[in-house]
């Protein structure tokens, strides 16, 4: 083998070996920040707030916070797939939050009817043994 065609593999080889070390490189990029999902997690935790989850949800309101602040450290750490992922679970547990919340008011709206019910069948039942 002469010279010159030791010269021209060793060429041919450095290109592919470059790609593939800028494409690892690449890949080894972190990914962006998950703002969609941080954005959702705080909008969750506010309409929580504005439905009272403090108030019958309290559990579930805090750990959505804690997730969330956890959510924003792991973003200043780059560690992008650990914020997506506790962001959403922020997210679900103020979406929780909410809906227990819902349903505490629901219940008291509920026994509300019942009770007034009641009272309205009394009162029918009371006013037809007087009209005998």
């Amino acid at each position: 083998m002469n010279a010159t065609s030791k010269t021209y593999r060793h060429s041919r080889l450095r290109i592919p070996l470059g790609l593939t070390g800028v494409l690892m490189l690449g890949a080894c990029a972190s990914a962006p920040p998950p703002t969609a999902s941080l954005q959702a997690a705080h909008q969750a935790i506010s309409d929580a707030d504005r439905a009272e989850a403090g108030r019958y949800a309290s559990v579930e309101l805090g750990e959505a916070r804690t997730k969330l602040a956890s959510a924003n450290d792991a973003v200043a750490g780059k560690k992008m797939v650990m914020a997506e992922r506790l962001a959403d679970e922020s997210r679900a547990e103020a979406e929780l939050a909410s809906a227990k919340t819902a349903n505490v008011k629901a219940n008291v709206v509920n026994d509300e009817m019942k009770r007034s019910t009641s009272t309205l069948i009394e009162e029918m039942q009371r006013h037809s043994g007087e009209n005998q």
